[in-house]
C-alpha cells in the first residue's frame, strides 16, 4: 500500500477512475457534533489518497467534491450510513451510486453476527487489520505515520471485499435487494442528520 497525503483537496492530476473506496475519520461518532478530519480514497490498485483537514474548512475541496458528486463513479464504503452522513454534512452535497460492504455482508453472511471491517477482511481475504489507531486523535494538526497507515488500510481492501460479497449476493439471489438498499442509503444518512438519534420512521 502506498499512501499519498494531501491537505483539503486532491490535486488536479489525480485520476480516481470509475470506482473508488472511501472512508472517513472524525473526532467522534456523532455526525451532528464531530467534525470530519480525514478522508481516505482507494482506487483498488494499492494506492491510497489521504485528504487531511487540519481545520474544518471544506470550501477548498473542489476536486474532491467533484469526485463525490459524480454519479458515474461508484463509491464503496464500509458502514456507509455514517460516512455518507459526515460527507453530506461537511460538503452540503448529494452522493449517489454507493455500495456498502457491511450491508452486503449482513444480507448474505447470515450465519454470523460479525460484520465489522476487521472480521470481513479476516474471513473473506485472510487479512488481519490492526485497529490500534482507531480511537486516536484525528483532529491533530499533524497525523502520525501509524494513523496514516491505519487510515489507508481501512479502504485498500474494499474493492476486493466487494468482489467477494457480490459473488455471495448472486449466489443467494439477493443482489437486487442489495442494490435497493444501496440506493436508499444516502437518504438514510440524510434522515440521521435531520432527526434525533434512534428515530425510526418505519417503526409502529
Amino acid at each position: 500500500m502506498q499512501n499519498h497525503l494531501y491537505t483539503y483537496d486532491i490535486p488536479d492530476d489525480v485520476n480516481l477512475g470509475g470506482s473508488i473506496a472511501i472512508d472517513t475519520e472524525t473526532m467522534g461518532l456523532c455526525c451532528h457534533r464531530d467534525r470530519l478530519c480525514l478522508i481516505q480514497i482507494s482506487t483498488g490498485e494499492g494506492n491510497c489518497y489521504l485528504v487531511h483537514f487540519p481545520e474544518p474548512d471544506f470550501s477548498k475541496s473542489t476536486n474532491l467534491v467533484n469526485a463525490l458528486e459524480d454519479d458515474s463513479t461508484e463509491k464503496i464504503f464500509h458502514y456507509g450510513r455514517f460516512d455518507l452522513a459526515v460527507l453530506i454534512q461537511s460538503f452540503k452535497i448529494n452522493i449517489k451510486n454507493v455500495y456498502c460492504t457491511k450491508i452486503a455482508s449482513k444480507l448474505v453472511r447470515t450465519y454470523t453476527d460479525k460484520h465489522s471491517l476487521k472480521h470481513l477482511c479476516s474471513d473473506l481475504l485472510g487479512v488481519s487489520l490492526d485497529k490500534t489507531e482507531q480511537s486516536s486523535d484525528w483532529g491533530a494538526p499533524t497525523l502520525s505515520p501509524e494513523q496514516l497507515n491505519y487510515a489507508g488500510s481501512d479502504v485498500v481492501y474494499l474493492h476486493n471485499l466487494k468482489e467477494k460479497l457480490d459473488a455471495l449476493l448472486v449466489r443467494e439471489g439477493r443482489m437486487e435487494l442489495a442494490k435497493a438498499c444501496f440506493e436508499f442509503l444516502p437518504y438514510r444518512a440524510m434522515l440521521d442528520l435531520m432527526v434525533a438519534d434512534n428515530f425510526d420512521i418505519f417503526s409502529h
